[in-house]
């Protein structure tokens, strides 16, 4: 854990920068974590103590520049502030370090492998994900887990985060209409959860079948009724009432 050595008086995060005004060097940047957002926004709906931001800085030290990674996740915090949400994430006023920070790994090299990993393990981050699609002898997606103040590489593709009660990984798919590699959250059973397009069509093809379903029920019982009907008249046609058969 951060060990804090900070002046009495602090300044809130409204009276922050809310940015370090770098651009991000390409879409994957915000796509990836994007995605794994808006999973996190279906799958924990009911949820309100938790936080998944995107390219927001993290301050530490009113006297230093926030560090900012391409997304993290916070648990224990407050959902939501008020309407004007967060502009950065301070420290000293949360109370907790984020369980989960995530690095996309661009052309322009950012000290992913360096830099950062000392400053997430300094901060007591558990759990630092670094993704570059543009490996190729080593595995895409790297979990780090932080044992005894030093950064330890998970096996396997997902990896099982027990203390977020989600896995993590990496497996093609479309998003955005891109089909290429992405990023998901896994259950312990390794079933990669839907995005929200996905469960979209999911619920549309189950609409649809039970339509079919309704369909086919409403044919058999007008059938049935026909059927009757023919019955009727035969034993009609015969000198039977049916009305008073039994």
């Amino acid at each position: 854990m951060l060990e804090y050595n900070l002046p009495r008086y602090l300044p809130s995060a409204e009276e922050l920068p809310d940015s370090d005004e770098t651009p991000v060097d390409n879409e994957l940047q915000e796509l990836i974590p994007g995605l794994l957002k808006a999973i996190l926004l279906i799958l924990w709906s009911e949820r309100m103590d938790w936080l998944f931001a995107i390219d927001m800085g993290i301050y530490y030290h009113p006297d230093k520049p926030p560090i900012v990674p391409d997304g993290f996740l916070s648990l224990g915090v407050e959902r939501f502030y008020d309407e004007e949400l967060r502009p950065s994430y301070v420290l000293w006023d949360e109370n907790v370090v984020p369980i989960f920070v995530l690095e996309v790994v661009s052309q322009n090299y950012r000290k992913e492998y360096t830099t950062k990993l000392d400053e997430y393990a300094a901060l007591g981050v558990l759990y630092y994900v670094i993704y570059s699609s543009r490996r190729r002898r080593k595995p895409h997606l790297e979990v780090h887990k932080l044992v005894n103040g030093k950064y330890e590489l998970q096996e396997g593709n997902p990896v099982w985060l027990p203390e977020i009660g989600l896995g993590i990984g990496c497996e093609r798919g479309n998003y955005c209409g891109v089909m290429r590699e992405w990023m998901y959250w896994y259950d312990e059973q390794r079933q990669r959860y839907l995005t929200p397009a996905e469960q979209i069509k999911q619920e549309t093809q189950r609409a649809q079948q039970e339509a079919q379903r309704a369909q086919e029920e409403a044919q058999r019982a007008q059938q049935a009724e026909e059927r009757v009907q023919q019955l009727t008249e035969q034993l009609r046609a015969l000198g039977i009432d049916p009305d008073n058969l039994g």
